[in-house]
């Protein structure tokens, strides 16, 4: 637009009714916010992309469809842009992508995202669960120095599933037999003293399967602590590591440098924070376990909305 065509737009602004520049507003908001999405979605496009097909680097740009820049690979001749192959790709209104973002960082239910960003449930729940696709896998890969490791355990649930094979519970409810059950989805917790951490969801607490899940993040010169559990002591034996418990059932806290309240106080804090939801379903239990894990990354400070949009298109 040229700056004539720009100052004769202003000169129209007050002829417009109070309503008319309430819409007009909330178009440009609307605009700015799809501007800002594209900005952080184009951003991650490396200065010489590779097909995502093919994985040739014979690619040249190749016009512009919705905003987004479009890439031709000379090798497969196939097109693709920057969400070609993440799990955004085939997403609309890019326009409520960052607010959306803002809600996982707030840690709203699907209720208050829907009055939120004025989408279906349904669409809230599958952009949900599209942008949380990356976080789930995003925890540590191998510990170091002094690790912790404790067992925690959630409900059983089949939120959201039309048949349940049991009477169903009311907003989240409780186990029928009190302690480690059927009912309950152990998960291991392994985090060190850097704040690197693991939650690993266990087919059952036997000292194997503890194990077979914390050795592959346990190096051999690793400290491990744990609580007087029997089978985390049987998983240190079995692993080869120095192995410290405590025996927190005996009013223990702290022996010398020894003690697991790094991995406790975690725990804490993810129980905590999934009361909000009054339940979560077993099938998506990993994925709120990666949403927890990157808000956790930086204690006291929020992650900002472009940086978990950033998360959710990493491939």
């Amino acid at each position: 637009m040229r700056n004539r065509e720009l100052v004769r737009l202003k000169g129209m602004l007050d002829k417009l009714t109070r309503s008319q520049r309430k819409a007009l507003a909330t178009e440009l908001a609307a605009l700015e916010s799809r501007t800002a999405s594209t900005e952080v979605v184009e951003s991650r496009v490396p200065a010489r992309p590779v097909c995502p097909h093919c994985a040739s680097r014979q690619v040249v740009k190749n016009g512009s469809a919705d905003g987004l820049q479009r890439f031709k690979c000379r090798g497969c001749l196939k097109t693709f842009n920057a969400l070609t192959g993440t799990p955004l790709a085939g997403l609309h209104q890019r326009g409520k992508w960052l607010e959306h973002a803002a809600t996982l960082r707030d840690g709203l239910s699907l209720n208050q995202v829907a009055d939120r960003l004025d989408i279906a449930q349904s669409t809230a729940f599958r952009w949900r669960h599209r942008f949380l696709a990356v976080a789930k896998g995003v925890q540590a890969r191998q510990l170091a120095g002094i690790a912790e490791a404790d067992e925690t355990y959630f409900l059983r649930s089949a939120k959201g599933q039309r048949r349940l094979g049991r009477k169903p519970r009311h907003r989240g409810g409780k186990a029928s037999k009190r302690g480690a059950s059927r009912e309950q989805v152990p998960v291991l917790i392994a985090r060190d003293r850097g704040g690197a951490t693991a939650n690993l969801i266990l087919p059952s607490t036997s000292g194997t399967d503890i194990g077979a899940a914390l050795k592959p993040i346990l190096p051999e010169d690793t400290i491990l602590c744990t609580d007087g559990s029997s089978a985390l002591a049987a998983a240190g034996r079995e692993l080869c590591v120095e192995h410290h418990a405590i025996n927190v059932s005996a009013g223990v806290r702290v022996d010398g440098a020894w003690h697991v309240q790094n991995v406790n106080a975690f725990c804490s804090r993810l129980r905590g924070w999934l009361r909000r939801f009054k339940g979560v379903s077993t099938r998506y239990l990993d994925s709120y376990l990666g949403w927890f894990r990157v808000l956790d990354r930086s204690p006291g400070l929020a992650p900002q909305p472009a940086s978990l949009l950033a998360l959710a298109i990493t491939v």
